[in-house]
């Protein structure tokens, strides 16, 4: 799974590798010894509220003991990497060799986890109008880590990459040719969430759905290792519903719009990625834990986590339909390993499809809650997206000079 160059995995060195995973808010990261057959957290960490009035930085070990939580203004991205490399001196961390950084979207010509040059930056400053939320932090975070790091190599890791070889049913869109040859394609995303699974899993059954479910959610299935079809298409606002985003919706809609209501693309923009989803359905808010919280007395959030549930369960019944059946579901991202409730709201609809959570085990996180009884097994995984990215760091980094 893990790409490694042409020299022997086992003759290349350890490494300190620094894992950045940008948004557009936020700068999470994790400092990794990693080598030919393991990788150990040193620390992990995340600034959050950069550019906001109020932020925050904390970070932890390896025990998950807090070294340091402290509320300070972070104006900038910029001002979030050099926090992180002050942090790394000031606790007497190994100084990094190698840093990785997750992108969403390399666009059609960067499908393969790879080196960070010029030609790199220039696609990925085209591929920018396929994940707007999310690239334009991710360019500023490499230029700014460039700027600090001059010497380090650094490589780009995308979430594209473990769906580049969906099969053509999956991956084309119903659209003229022309579109397809502009790139204009289902790419799929949370694929180094969907790598960490595949890599945690001892064996691998032939027949996987990950529900990867959190502000963004999507829904794949994988079939003997590979990636066969997933629910995020051209950009990670299609699929299933989300914090702020609509999912699929029938683009009649946005014509209407258009036309009826004179929208422009910004308009369009702003409308399906950040007034709807939860939010817009709701009014309360994007987050699970406060819809949950209102649920009891607003009949809105109540609504909002039952149309949340309803939609990922009829895209996991989607996935059952393209793998032919299913022998294990996996549960992953904030919501998926951490709400219990609709881990077992999803799965009550399922009991056709040999999924059953049992009443005392959907509780906790890498735990296997699945009934006994069940004919698919059910897991709870946590998403290690920055172990991945410093894992593929790691094999595509030149070695440093002996």
């Amino acid at each position: 799974m893990i790409s490694v160059p042409d020299d022997k995995a086992g003759a290349r060195p350890e490494l300190n590798v620094l894992a950045l995973n940008s948004g557009s808010s936020s700068l999470k990261f994790g400092l990794y010894r990693v080598g030919p057959s393991r990788t150990d957290l040193l620390i992990l960490g995340e600034a959050e509220g950069i550019g906001e009035a109020k932020g925050r930085f904390h970070t932890k070990d390896s025990q998950n003991n807090s070294r340091l939580s402290e509320a300070i203004s972070i104006p900038c991205q910029r001002d979030a990497v050099v926090r992180v490399a002050k942090l790394v001196i000031d606790l007497k961390m190994p100084a990094p060799d190698a840093i990785g950084h997750r992108i969403v979207h390399g666009g059609p010509k960067l499908r393969q986890h790879c080196l960070i040059d010029g030609a790199v930056l220039q696609q990925l400053e085209l591929a920018s109008v396929f994940a707007p939320l999310h690239t334009p932090s991710a360019l500023s975070v490499i230029r700014f880590a460039q700027e600090h790091f001059p010497k380090l190599p650094q490589v780009a890791c995308f979430d594209t990459t473990f769906h580049a070889k969906m099969p053509e049913r999956a991956r084309v869109l119903p659209l003229p040719r022309e579109f397809q040859a502009a790139g204009i394609q289902r790419y799929g995303f949370h694929g180094l969430s969907c790598e960490s699974i595949m890599q945690q899993l001892a064996e691998t059954p032939d027949r996987v759905i990950i529900a990867h479910l959190g502000n963004g959610a999507s829904i794949t299935a994988v079939k003997g290792g590979k990636s066969i079809d997933t629910s995020m298409g051209l950009t990670p606002t299609g699929g299933v519903i989300m914090g702020t985003r609509c999912g699929d919706l029938d683009p009649g809609v946005l014509v209407y719009l258009v036309r009826e209501k004179k929208f422009d693309a910004a308009m369009l923009e702003r409308l399906v990625d950040h007034r709807s989803g939860l939010l817009g359905i709701s009014g309360v808010g994007s987050d699970m834990r406060d819809l949950q919280e209102a649920a009891s007395s607003n009949a809105d959030a109540r609504l909002a986590i039952e149309m949340f549930c309803y939609s990922v369960r009829k895209q996991v019944a989607a996935m059952i339909a393209a793998l032919g059946g299913l022998d294990l579901l996996v549960f992953t991202g904030g919501i998926g390993e951490n709400d219990a409730e609709v881990r077992a709201a999803i799965c009550g609809g399922l009991a056709w499809a040999g999924v059953d959570l049992g009443d005392m085990q959907n509780s906790v996180a890498n735990d296997a809650p699945g009934d006994s009884q069940s004919r698919c097994r059910v897991d709870v995984l946590a998403s290690q997206e920055d172990e991945q990215i410093a894992r593929h760091t790691w094999a595509l980094a030149p070695l440093p000079p002996s």
